[in-house]
């Protein structure tokens, strides 16, 4: 076994991982709210801070991707969108059938330097999670309920206020509105059975009116859709526990550039526009499925240094105090206060794999799901 396989094999090396993730997090998290003394003095420069501050979280999310797992990612588009994407704010449509598709997106704002700016809608639960959730309230980050009739007027004001933004930002949005499983596809089509729309294979019906709102409120803010689909090779099903594991995936990811000018402004029009979308997903699935490939030039975007450099910081400024404390907890003898250490760092292990659990897909949200008897949308 070679030097880097023996130390991903290491458990010391996960808790390793989750203590510097922890701490720094809670560091930014505490800087962050100190910058709200910033908000009605200069609001552009809290949004400036807060975006380099958010990139300190979530690129260590990112670095365990790129460098820890070290898994391929490969862009499908053409040469033409490829030199807008970066200079410009967009919407980007992806779909949702993978634990890690979260990651992958913002694998995909790192590439392009946009992952300290990019936003999603997400749902209300994950703004009290502590680190990413409390990160987010800071970014402006959409949250819904995903009960339109109460959604509406919040999610609108939010939109809005993201129309003077400072800095170029991508709006990640999954408009099927939670993660396939075969389940929730059976139910959707059933929905689209009844409602005369076209059924879809590999998709939930799309929920169109929270992505009519958006296009709505950042028109003319945003220039363009980026619709995005993601698969892996060979039948890979990737986890961000196996991404902490050290395991590589390869992911593939295809993306066309939609000038915001073609979506249209009416609402049932822009419903009937995304439909079709969903469509032409679906056919990209099975020709990718079939193939093994997308109908574009491939094309793997350069991996950025920040991330890791971004990691090795915080690992140098929160690894030493932590071994000199073991060390001087080991001098003293004290059986008392080795046990108090070992159970903070089990608890701090723990805290992980919970926010890691919320990612897997049999954990997931029951959205979706006959028990929820929610109405699609």
């Amino acid at each position: 076994m070679d030097i880097v396989g023996f130390l991903k094999s290491q458990f010391i090396c996960h808790l390793l991982i989750c203590y510097i993730f922890i701490v720094s997090g809670l560091i930014i998290n505490f800087i962050q709210l100190f910058t709200l003394i910033l908000w009605p003095i200069n609001k552009q420069l809290f949004r400036r801070i807060n975006c380099r501050l958010a990139y300190c979280i979530s690129s260590q999310m990112v670095m365990l991707l790129e460098w820890w797992s070290g898994t391929d990612c490969t862009l499908y588009t053409d040469a033409e969108s490829y030199d807008k994407y970066g200079k410009e704010s967009a919407i980007v449509i992806l779909n949702h059938n993978f634990e890690i598709d979260f990651l992958c997106g913002w694998n995909f704002c790192e590439r392009f330097g946009v992952l300290g700016s990019s936003k999603v809608l997400a749902k209300k639960e994950l703004s009290y999670m502590p680190i990413i959730g409390w990160m987010w309230y800071f970014l402006e980050i959409v949250f819904c309920k995903r009960k339109w009739e109460e959604d509406r007027k919040t999610v609108m004001q939010k939109l809005l206020n993201l129309r003077d933004y400072p800095e170029n930002f991508w709006f990640l949005i999954h408009c099927e509105g939670t993660r396939f499983t075969e389940q929730k596809h059976q139910i959707s089509m059933q929905v689209a059975e009844a409602k005369g729309l076209p059924k879809l294979k590999y998709h939930l019906l799309p929920r169109t009116k929270g992505f009519a709102v958006t296009v709505q409120c950042l028109r003319n803010v945003v220039s363009a859709v980026y619709d995005s689909t993601l698969n892996f090779r060979n039948n890979e099903n990737p986890t961000l526990l196996g991404v902490l594991n050290g395991k590589k995936y390869h992911a593939d990811l295809y993306v066309r550039r939609i000038p915001l000018e073609e979506v249209p402004e009416d609402e049932q029009e822009c419903s009937n526009w995304l439909h079709k979308l969903y469509q032409e997903k679906d056919a990209f699935q099975e020709e990718y499925y079939r193939t093994g490939t997308y109908p574009a030039v491939p094309i793997v975007p350069p991996r950025r240094p920040w991330t890791l450099l971004n990691w090795l910081f915080w690992a140098l400024l929160l690894l030493y105090p932590l071994f000199k404390l073991l060390i001087n907890m080991i001098n003293s003898g004290s059986s008392l206060t080795l046990a108090s250490f070992a159970f903070v760092i089990v608890i701090a292990s723990v805290g992980v794999r919970w926010m890691i659990g919320v990612t897997e897909i049999n954990k997931g949200s029951t959205y979706g799901n006959n028990d929820n008897k929610q109405k699609q949308k």
